[in-house]
């Protein structure tokens, strides 16, 4: 029997390909293979450098193993390289997004936006509180960059010294600054998992911020009380210096509250529901003209000339926007931190973005994927099902392919058609993604977050020890889960329209 499409009601749905002689085994044989390669390709072969390519190549690897299971029941090639191109035309607006978001990151970090952000963060530090200000701070630096793994490479290892010599136990320091920076990671416009989740699920990138915030905040404001008790309980000694790190920001930076008036307008545009695309070009060239007044040497440094002028200041912002920026500090540990890849550095994900649609369209061209959302809305037929089936896929892949990207890629393609058919809005999709796909993965030794996240902070000594303390990244799945059960905030698709 040929594959059939089952026309919606609605004429704008995508059609759902399904395959009445595709059977549930044949459905499963690409996911099986491409679990087994990535495992063997992450775990056996490249470890945390799985990501620099070779896992997208396996992507496609699963893609033809995929086809293959299509040829043999009868899925012509050109019906799969249709739904491969009408997958790329879906994620073209997210691709853009990733690309100003790289150019954004650029000009907010010569312009000295992000290491203001960072040298008055470490204002609060109390000792008093000092757990739960790590959290803050940690938040604070990864919503300012993107990324948990800098936010730990950089500030978290001087956090973990500063409670050490304080007397709070190495690993506690480190669930905490874990728990502030996959805050600040899952809600960042500038982390690749932030704009990878809603690309998967087929939603915007700030409607899927504003949505995740539901769960996330009330997860964050849980885990802060919880580090307030074990402060209360905990005796500590001495006064955390933090001397060192300002001093080493604010001589290779002018740093100035001014700054923060630039992510003020670009919050204030993502409230008024700006488009992303005009909102992230207009912090880019705010974030440039920043530059010129707050920072011309760092400007003239990264155009690689001692005078700046027209054309010099015109070449140090295009290169910040555009390519690798690297500001060295006297503090050799916040070199990594203060680094951008500009649009440059977006090229990774986006690689992987187009390989996981082209896995994901031809799933959908051969009927496997309505196929494998059909067998499982059996055994969950109801909306929270879905969601649970959804957070269990999400720690499934985290555990079995050792990676968080793939956690987000083949759940967000898997489920995208069955959250349309329980008339649930994609952004629900993209936040279960985030909420059990991208912070979970540090809880997983064996997963290339939390072998790195581990390694960077505790070294071989106190592997797993930051677990039972990582707070937020423990709650964040349960706390979808209970949104979900009691129908708390669940957008429908009716809703938005």
């Amino acid at each position: 029997m040929e594959s059939q499409e089952i026309k919606p009601q609605n004429p704008e749905e995508e059609p759902i390909i399904t395959n009445k002689k595709l059977s549930i085994e044949a459905s499963l044989i690409p996911i099986i293979a491409l679990v087994g390669m990535l495992a063997f390709n992450v775990l056996g072969v490249f470890g945390d450098d799985a990501l620099s390519g070779s896992n997208q190549f396996i992507l496609l690897l699963g893609a033809a193993v995929a086809a293959i299971v299509g040829f043999a029941n009868n899925v012509s090639y050109d019906a799969m390289m249709e739904e491969v191109a009408q997958n790329f035309k879906s994620t073209a607006s997210a691709i853009l997004i990733l690309l100003f978001v790289g150019a954004l990151s650029g000009t907010w970090l010569i312009s000295g936006i992000i290491p203001s952000m960072i040298y008055y963060g470490l204002d609060i530090l109390n000792p008093t509180i000092f757990l739960p200000a790590s959290v803050v701070i940690c938040a604070i630096i990864s919503v300012a960059t993107g990324s948990s793994w800098t936010t730990s490479a950089t500030v978290g290892i001087a956090l973990v010294g500063i409670g050490n010599a304080l007397g709070i136990s190495p690993g506690m320091t480190a669930g905490a600054v874990i728990s502030g920076a996959y805050f600040g990671d899952k809600l960042s416009p500038l982390s690749d998992t932030t704009n990878l989740a809603p690309a998967m699920a087929g939603t915007d990138l700030f409607t899927h911020i504003r949505y995740m915030l539901i769960t996330t905040v009330p997860s964050l404001v849980i885990t802060l009380i919880l580090f307030i008790i074990i402060g209360l309980t905990l005796d500590t000694s001495g006064t955390p210096d933090v001397h060192e790190i300002k001093d080493a920001i604010s001589h290779s930076f002018n740093t100035s509250p001014w700054l923060f008036l630039v992510p003020a307008i670009v919050i204030f545009m993502i409230v008024r529901k700006t488009q992303p695309l005009i909102a992230l070009l207009i912090g880019t060239l705010l974030g440039g003209i920043f530059a010129l007044i707050f920072q011309p040497d760092i400007v003239a440094q990264v155009a690689g000339v001692e005078a700046l002028d027209f054309k010099n200041a015109y070449k140090g912002i295009i290169n910040a926007i555009t390519v690798d920026v690297a500001i060295e500090t006297e503090n050799t540990k916040l070199n990594d931190l203060f680094s951008s890849g500009g649009m440059n550095g977006m090229l990774g994900t986006i690689w992987l973005i187009l390989c996981a649609m082209t896995f994901g369209g031809i799933m959908e061209a051969i009927g496997a994927l309505s196929r494998i959302t059909e067998a499982l809305l059996k055994l969950f037929n109801s909306v929270f099902g879905l969601f649970a089936s959804t957070v269990a896929s999400c720690l499934a892949l985290n555990v079995t392919a050792s990676d968080q990207y793939l956690a987000i890629v083949v759940p967000g393609k898997m489920f995208a058609k069955a959250y349309k058919d329980k008339g649930l809005a994609p952004e629900n999709l993209s936040r279960t993604l985030e909420d059990a796909g991208t912070v979970t993965s540090v809880l997983v030794p064996w997963n290339t977050c939390g072998a790195y996240q581990s390694k960077v902070l505790l070294g071989q000594a106190g592997l797993t020890s930051y677990i039972p303390y990582a707070f937020f990244n423990i709650l964040s799945p349960f706390m979808t889960l209970l949104f979900a059960a009691l129908s708390i905030k669940i957008k429908m698709i009716k809703d938005k329209e």
